[in-house]
């Protein structure tokens, strides 16, 4: 371990989504289900002391209804989310490019985008010290309000390839 503190990154693809018609995909929203399943991850985060001091959300409407049940779920703990044009359908390498300019002075950060980008970027993080049984479950299937948990002692500018351990991947349904 380096001299830095142990940082925390929380990858969660959005809730279910509806497919009404006449609807860009920019603005679908969440279905029915994705409502009842978005605050679950909200719900485990508070229940396991990993409150995000910072959240990064997709500009997608479905994105944004996922962010906005977790955050009533983490009540006044919960930071305010930053939306990210960026993070919409965005690849793994331009997701990773986002993190590595978050400040050093986050501890602990949630990014809540789209597949297949958030799996194949928990793929490419997950160090050989990570939880198997939860890489590969990731790594087989990454449901919709999937949440993979992470941990680095590196700077967020230098997270890069193997460098977080995956502790947790996390799949509820209400």
């Amino acid at each position: 371990m380096s001299g830095h503190h142990l940082k925390k990154l929380m990858l969660l693809r959005h809730a279910k989504a509806d497919w009404p018609r006449d609807v860009s995909d920019h603005e679908r929203p969440l279905s029915g289900r994705g409502h009842r399943d978005a605050p679950l991850a909200g719900r485990w985060m508070v229940e396991h002391g990993s409150i995000p001091d910072f959240i990064l959300c997709s500009s997608a409407l479905r994105t944004r209804q996922t962010c906005t049940w977790i955050c009533e779920e983490l009540g006044d703990k919960g930071p305010t989310p930053k939306l990210e044009d960026g993070l919409y359908s965005a690849p793994a390498t331009r997701i990773l490019s986002i993190i590595n300019n978050v400040p050093e002075t986050v501890t602990s950060l949630l990014v809540i985008s789209h597949l297949p980008g958030v799996q194949d970027l928990a793929m490419r993080l997950a160090s050989v010290d990570s939880n198997e049984d939860a890489v590969m479950e990731m790594a087989t299937r990454y449901p919709t309000s999937g949440l993979t948990v992470m941990e680095t002692d590196k700077p967020w500018a230098e997270l890069d390839g193997r460098d977080a351990k995956v502790t947790d991947f996390v799949v509820r349904r209400a």
